[in-house]
């Protein structure tokens, strides 16, 4: 079965962020603007207040001088009200009808503003997936030619070592050769894990799951590592973990995130300390850990961690953070988890789940 890697291209990410930021605008224009129609009618109630104040003080001043009883004044007094009415109606009428047509204007504006948004958004779009294309031909085209060169260092430097005499002489060739060829790995490693991020990128980090044995999975793991960790004065084992089910994945992927976790291990962890390699069943998933009794992680940074060159110390030389970045991305390719407890100075365990294969 194959599948794709989940996380979200950046694309779409940035038009959410774009409809967030446009809702929020709109919805503190529409408060905005409400707040100042509810002070403008309040300013218009106040000034009627007075005016209707100020009135009846003048009629009872009027009252007062007169005896203010007459039909004649009555009827004065009732046409004025009625005049002063039919005034403010028409008062009233006018201001909503130039309420409505700022909102007009102001609903047209900011659609012209979108669509001229969209537009330089778009031709932006453009260019940027251009480019994209661009790198990422050039990537490969790039990477091709480098490993065929990194293939061809390889061959020359085994053919040294091969021919190499057993003198003092050709003991100094095979140790000088050996460190080309790890340089040379290591350096493959670093094409390989660029091209992985480009593929994580553009959403097309694919796996190929089919039903594995995790202990196989574990055993292949350890056995690749242990002459190194022999050599840093590390033990390295598997705890056995009898009559698990087959999970469900990709095996060359897997083999990948567990070597960054084992080589990360091996990096942070001193001279006699120790890594363990366990498996374990969690529901419908087995969950793989690798633990070290290595320097830990500071509390703040368990998450940060898989960020991509995202190092723990900053002046760390020992990588180039992007094997827990793409590990994250494996994982969650296969439908899977993966996190980190840690403490400083006890070491580190890191985590992570694949899906079980339902056993008929």
């Amino acid at each position: 079965m194959r599948a794709m890697a989940t996380e979200r291209p950046k694309r779409e990410q940035t038009d959410d962020s774009l409809r967030t930021e446009r809702e929020k605008t709109v919805h503190e224009l529409d408060k905005k603007r409400a707040a100042l129609e509810e002070q403008s009618d309040a300013v218009v109630a106040r000034a009627h207040d007075r005016a209707d104040e100020v009135l009846r003080t003048a009629r009872a001043e009027a009252d007062l001088k007169g005896d203010g009883s007459t039909a004649a004044v009555r009827g004065e007094r009732r046409q004025a009200d009625r005049v002063l009415a039919e005034e403010r109606s028409v008062e009233a009428a006018q201001l909503n009808r130039e309420r409505e047509e700022r909102q007009r204007a102001l609903a047209q504006l900011l659609r012209l503003e979108r669509d001229e948004t969209d537009k330089d958004l778009l031709l932006e779009r453009e260019g940027a997936d251009a480019a994209l294309v661009t790198r990422d031909d050039f990537l490969g085209m790039v990477s091709h030619d480098l490993r065929n060169l990194l293939g061809g260092v390889a061959v020359t430097t085994a053919m040294l070592v091969k021919e190499a005499s057993g003198d003092e002489q050709g003991r100094k060739v095979v140790k000088r050769a050996e460190s080309i060829q790890r340089f040379t790995a290591r350096m493959n490693r670093l094409i390989s894990d660029l091209l992985d991020v480009v593929s994580i990128d553009a959403g097309h980090l694919a796996v190929d799951a089919a039903p594995n044995e995790v202990t196989r999975l574990l055993s292949d793991s350890a056995d690749a590592f242990q002459l190194a960790a022999s050599t840093q004065h590390i033990a390295l084992s598997v705890l056995e973990a009898p009559g698990l089910p087959r999970a469900r994945f990709d095996y060359e992927r897997i083999l990948q995130v567990l070597a960054n976790l084992v080589g990360n291990a091996l990096k942070f962890t001193d001279p006699g300390g120790r890594i363990e390699l366990r498996a374990e069943r969690e529901g419908n998933f087995i969950r793989l850990s690798v633990s070290d009794t290595g320097a830990g992680i500071p509390a703040d940074q368990l998450e940060a961690v898989f960020e991509r060159f995202r190092q723990v110390n900053r002046g760390d030389r020992r990588g180039h953070g992007l094997g827990l970045h793409i590990s994250k991305s494996l994982i969650e390719a296969h439908g899977g988890r993966i996190w980190v407890e840690s403490r400083l100075g006890e070491g580190s365990t890191f985590h992570f789940t694949l899906p079980c294969v339902q056993e008929r």
